[in-house]
């Protein structure tokens, strides 16, 4: 008995090209129009020639109208039911034709296929077709390195095949196909893809199913590519390599190709090592797919450990040793919302003027950990030299401007004097805040941040403090502070806090208790810069 047609799978062969597949989607179109299911470009087809359809369980072939015709098993048909072992040429009775096969997973393992040898008689032929499959198991999962597992590939599959060149591509995220690893049946590596048929590439990607030619000299139907007449190909064998979908029954992804060739000779593939060829592909993409998780986890690991490595150096690099003065206090805290972060404060001090800088750098994570650690370096150099505050503010606008980078930094800059005279420079920053026994005032300075234009020129403001008048510094992560509703902490809520708490410890638990535990989406940096007057700190 004839197997149902609910289980049907196809051959399209076609001269000497073969091309396998699933009856999916339904309707499935059949003609020489490039939008078909399956394009046949050849004279005898019309452009939307035929279509399978299911319905009840059942596969029907309609003919949509054609000019020559369907002819299913030798009778030309206009509507009739398809079954497995049917075979119908389109066109004329000796056109390209489909063979109905009963359903399988072309991506079935060597365990599956080595069991349907086991459960029948063996002739010498499926003895040595079952050592070649149990060899090329062996070879494969022998291997546990990405590298070492196409390799096998290649030449488990020439050997099979008799082809010259064999290459293995992968996919990237973004679908993009990239060479991994390419060799001759002698075994010399192949480093180029040059001069292969990337028709046939595109044909098995889109399809997801092999695209076979076993001699382009004798090939009919479709003209031979570029490539092919280019590069004298004479045969090719490209199967994707397939991954599961996870949660999806019966769905795959494409992994890679794998595709081989021969300049010189025809194919001597049969069907029965067509269908060897498919199992050894779909045993060695689930090893690539494990190989390649095994990469990415050995990657994300380094990398974590990369983090770990920078997140210390930066944290040595912030602990600056806040400075004891007699007319002065400072204190200063820091919270990346990442491992390492793009904030940064410091302070130079001497017996007559406390320097202090507070910084923000574009962006987060390495890259802006990188500049807030080579700017705080810079910043550093240039105070303890003696620069004035517009000079180092242009020398680093002028260190991001001439490299390629693509960020900036906002900062503030301030000069305090023992006699409480204060200059200060803001780019493009949160306004420092000025908080007396009066309130809380904003200091309205402000310039463009460093990076962005070469020629900008910066401007400083001057106040005086009086005895216990604080600045407060900080950076936007502590204003734009989420809640779980998505609101800011504000600056209103800012300067209340700023005259209700007496240190940054206090001001630092406000701004966690209106997070309510929403993690943070900027790094959070603040300073505080105390005026003692004539006061001694004890």
């Amino acid at each position: 008995m004839r197997p149902t047609s609910s289980d049907l799978s196809y051959v399209f062969v076609d001269g000497k090209t073969e091309r396998r597949g699933k009856l999916t989607p339904t309707p499935f179109v059949i003609g020489r129009s490039p939008a078909a299911n399956l394009t046949i470009a050849h004279p005898a087809i019309s452009r939307t020639h035929a279509t399978v359809v299911h319905q009840g369980g059942l596969y029907r072939l309609i003919d949509e109208g054609s000019r020559h015709g369907c002819f299913l098993n030798g009778e030309r048909v206009t509507d009739h039911e398809i079954r497995a072992g049917d075979v119908v040429h389109f066109g004329r009775e000796d056109g390209p034709r489909i063979q109905f096969e009963a359903a399988h997973d072309s991506a079935s393992t060597i365990l599956d296929l080595t069991s349907q040898f086991a459960t029948k008689a063996h002739t010498g032929t499926d003895l040595t077709k079952l050592d070649w499959l149990i060899e090329a198991a062996r070879r494969l999962n022998a291997d546990t390195g990405l590298e070492q597992i196409l390799d096998s590939l290649i030449e488990t599959t020439l050997e099979l095949t008799g082809e010259e060149r064999g290459f293995v591509f992968l996919a990237d995220r973004d679908g993009t196909l990239r060479l991994a690893a390419g060799q001759t049946a002698q075994g010399a590596a192949l480093t180029r893809d040059a001069m292969i048929s990337w028709t046939a590439v595109k044909a098995a990607t889109q399809t997801a199913a092999p695209y076979i030619v076993t001699d382009t000299l004798s090939a009919e139907g479709a003209p031979l590519s570029d490539s092919i007449v280019r590069e004298h190909i004479r045969s090719i064998v490209c199967i994707p390599l397939r991954k599961r979908v996870p949660g999806v029954d019966g769905v795959r992804e494409i992994l890679g190709v794998l595709y081989l060739d021969s300049q010189l000779q025809a194919d001597r593939l049969t069907s029965i090592y067509a269908r060897l060829l498919q199992t050894i592909a779909a045993e060695a993409a689930a090893l690539v797919e494990n190989a390649t998780l095994a990469q990415a986890e050995e990657a994300a690991r380094r990398y974590r450990e990369e983090l770990e490595i920078a997140a210390r150096i930066q944290q040595g690099i912030m602990a600056v040793l806040l400075p004891e003065l007699d007319y002065a206090k400072v204190c200063a805290r820091s919270l990346p919302c990442k491992e390492v972060g793009g904030d940064f404060y410091d302070f130079v001090a001497g017996p007559n003027e406390l320097y202090a800088i507070i910084a923000d750098v574009s962006g987060k994570g390495v890259s802006a950990a990188l500049l807030a650690a080579t700017l705080q370096g810079l910043f550093y150099t240039q105070l303890l030299a003696g620069h004035g505050l517009t000079q180092i503010a242009s020398l680093a606008n002028q260190y991001i401007c001439a490299r390629d980078i693509s960020k900036y930094a906002t900062l503030v800059l301030v000069r305090l004097s023992r006699d409480g005279e204060v200059e200060y420079l803001n780019c493009g920053h949160v306004q420092p805040l000025l908080v007396t026994t009066n309130g809380v005032t904003r200091l309205e300075n402000a310039n463009l941040p460093i990076g962005l234009f070469e020629s900008t020129e910066y401007k400083t403001a001057t106040l005086r403090l009086q005895s216990d008048d604080r600045l407060v510094l900080v950076t936007d992560g502590v204003t734009e502070a989420e809640d779980s509703l998505g609101e800011f902490y504000g600056d209103a809520r800012l300067e209340k806090s700023c005259l209700g708490c007496a240190h940054l410890d206090a001001l630092l638990d406000s701004v966690n208790e209106f997070a309510q535990g929403t993690p943070p989406n900027d790094d959070c940096t603040l300073v505080e810069l105390r005026y003692l007057g004539n006061r001694r700190m004890f």
